[in-house]
């Protein structure tokens, strides 16, 4: 089954890269909503706004919330989770992809390899958009 919503978010507390990757998914006819924190996000998801994405990509390394307490906390919902990072850490590799990670990537990101892993996370089945505005804490 192919999620009709097309919208990926992407959470990372660095602009440039939030700018670089939203220009390159829009290139791919993504719609990306862009946020620098991952309490930004789960605030925006909470609240009921909009922005209900079919994916997410997350940085894993954030002043705050990182990666891998965002993917616990949306990992119910069941939006496909794509991990990036600049430190690959094999431990935290293996604790992201055994909760399900729809890829992990290295910085800097190989565009190929991030196309690949948003359209195949973009193919997974994702729960009724009412379920995601829940359990987020």
């Amino acid at each position: 089954m192919v999620n009709i919503n097309r919208i990926v978010a992407v959470v990372d507390d660095d602009e440039s890269v939030r700018r670089a990757l939203k220009r390159l998914l829009h290139s791919f006819g993504i719609q990306v909503e862009t946020f620098p924190s991952g309490e930004a996000f789960l605030s925006t998801l909470s609240s009921g706004a909009s922005c209900h994405p079919a994916c997410v990509i997350v940085d894993f390394q954030m002043p705050g919330i990182d990666g891998l307490e965002l993917q616990r906390r949306v990992g119910p919902t069941g939006v496909p989770i794509v991990f990036m990072t600049v430190h690959d850490d094999p431990a935290v590799r293996e604790k992201a992809v055994k909760r399900g990670a729809a890829g992990y990537l290295k910085k800097p990101l190989d565009d190929a390899a991030l196309i690949r892993a948003v359209e195949k996370a973009l193919e997974l089945p994702v729960l009724a958009q009412s379920e995601l505005s829940t359990n987020f804490s």
